[in-house]
């Protein structure tokens, strides 16, 4: 009984995963993936994780990011608040605030187990600060 497609796919995935090291390093823009409407300005890889930094039409940074596994078909999905955190570290925005948005019903768009993150240019007005009491009742 032989491998299906599908296997054989997730078998050179897991081999090529294992040829990366467990950081991010950028990507020559000569290796990205094509296919996006928007500008890529840079590409990052580990072991784990594939890191794509957009400018969207509307300005600013968006990072994009997804596992570099497969499970049902689909990106593996399961990336923790950490791993967001250290990841943005790592493509050089760890002095810069990022936010996710959770959108209106009406407005979802999920294709792909994917995380999105807009790095800000200031500081939300809205955010939390170290040292700040979390709004207890006075």
């Amino acid at each position: 009984m032989g491998y299906s497609n599908a296997a054989i796919k997730r078998k050179r995935l897991d081999q090529e995963n294992q040829k990366w090291p467990d950081h991010l390093v950028e990507i020559p823009a000569s290796d990205w993936p094509s296919g996006f409407s928007e500008v890529r300005m840079s590409v990052w890889r580990s072991a784990e994780y594939l890191v794509q930094i957009f400018e969207p039409k509307s300005g600013g940074q968006r990072m994009t990011v997804s596992r570099t596994s497969v499970e049902a078909g689909m990106w593996r999905d399961g990336i923790t608040w950490d791993e967001l955190q250290l990841l943005k570290r790592q493509c050089g925005f760890g002095d810069f605030w990022a936010v996710e948005i959770y959108p209106a019903d009406d407005e979802i768009v999920n294709v792909s187990n994917m995380r999105h993150l807009w790095i800000l240019a200031f500081p939300p007005e809205f955010a939390w600060r170290r040292g700040e009491k979390s709004g207890a009742a006075k």
